[in-house]
């Protein structure tokens, strides 16, 4: 069994718990080395606390599941079975439906999937599982890191597309386009989120949409973008000015940047992870713009792009080596623009490792 299984099968004996049904497409990718959409058909892993694990998934999937190099029971259904039935028949031969406490993830199984499970079983106690098994992804292993630091590598090539695009009249969707199919050219399929490329005053948005909004000069540039590599997401924010800004403008800038590398140099084990968030959140507010940062400092980057931990001044949690997360502090002034910088940090054994590289001093480009 792979350290990953054997590591929830422990958590499943220690808290008694004789079945867990993990659902999520990340969650399985995670535990199974085996990613894929099922779109609305049912695919998951059945862990027992005493039997090896069982992965059910519609049959046309089965033999890529192989090829992930899945080494436990099978079950592939079609498209006429019901898989609840096959999944019945599984407990029963297990002698579980007497089951005394069975898990699955709270936040992502469906009401009716939900109900489809737990009629299996006569009385079992209910588990939550999403928050355990998140935990366990928060820590990267040298595997994971090196799949993450080229995904950043991508992302930093994302931004100097967007910014070699940049030109008098272009619109915000017509360098978007330029960014996603060059990044497609060296080998990206996905894109971490829908990516972001605003213009002017809508970089006040936090989460603006690109539109047909043409680049002038004095236009603030708010490039947000990620890719996902190998099921690892980067995740990267740069603005940058066009031909000119004014002293406000420049004010925001350098407030933020500050902010986010007196973060950045927090960064280390022990810390207090909502500590950063207040670190630079102490920094906007002293310099006037407290109100116009909204949101966290960040989030904690893998199979997902936004997983544990989250970075809020509210969490207490303590940052440990092999951890991967975002700092990303903004400020956004309606009418005037915004200013968003962002990294992928890695906590290290003394300190933090920046896997982000583009430059972050500011640039206005001509």
């Amino acid at each position: 069994m792979n350290k990953r299984l054997e590591t929830v099968t422990n958590w499943l004996k220690g808290e008694d718990i004789d079945v867990l049904f993990i659902n999520s497409t990340e969650n399985v990718y995670y535990f199974s080395n085996f990613y894929t959409d099922p779109h609305e058909r049912l695919m998951g892993v059945l862990l027992f606390k005493q039997s090896e694990p069982i992965f059910i998934l519609p049959a046309m999937e089965v033999s890529q599941l192989k090829d992930a190099g899945w080494q436990y029971e099978i079950i592939g259904y079609a498209d006429h079975e019901n898989p609840w039935d096959n999944i019945e028949e599984v407990i029963e031969a297990r002698d579980l439906t007497k089951a005394k406490k069975v898990s699955f993830e709270d936040g992502v199984l469906t009401f009716q999937r939900a109900t489809a499970f737990l009629d299996l079983f006569a009385d079992a106690e209910v588990i939550a599982a999403e928050d355990q098994l998140n935990e366990m992804r928060v820590v990267k292993d040298s595997n994971e890191i090196a799949i993450m630091k080229r995904a950043a590598e991508m992302a930093d090539y994302g931004v100097q597309i967007g910014v070699n695009a940049l030109q008098e009249g272009v619109t915000e969707m017509e360098v978007l386009a330029k960014i996603e199919y060059e990044l497609k050219k060296k080998g990206v399929r996905d894109m971490s989120f829908s990516t972001m490329v605003l213009f002017g005053e809508k970089t006040s948005d936090p989460h603006g949409n690109p539109g047909n909004r043409e680049l002038k000069s004095g236009d603030l540039v708010l490039f947000d973008l990620g890719v996902v590599l190998d099921g690892y997401c980067s995740d990267i924010t740069r603005t940058v000015a066009y031909r000119s800004l004014t002293v406000k403008q420049r004010d925001i800038y350098e407030t933020v940047l500050k902010a986010e590398l007196a973060a950045i140099e927090a960064s280390k084990p022990g810390t207090r992870i909502g500590d950063l968030d207040i670190t630079a959140r102490d920094i906007i507010t002293e310099a006037g713009y407290g109100d116009y940062f909204p949101h966290r400092l960040g989030h904690g980057l893998g199979i997902n792009v936004h997983e544990f931990p989250s970075m809020s001044h509210l969490n207490g949690g303590l940052l440990q080596e092999g951890m991967v997360y975002t700092i990303e502090p903004g400020v956004y002034l309606p009418g005037i623009g915004g200013v968003r910088i962002e990294d992928d940090v890695l906590v290290t054994n003394d300190g933090c490792e920046t896997l982000t590289k583009f430059p972050k001093d500011l640039q206005i480009i001509e």
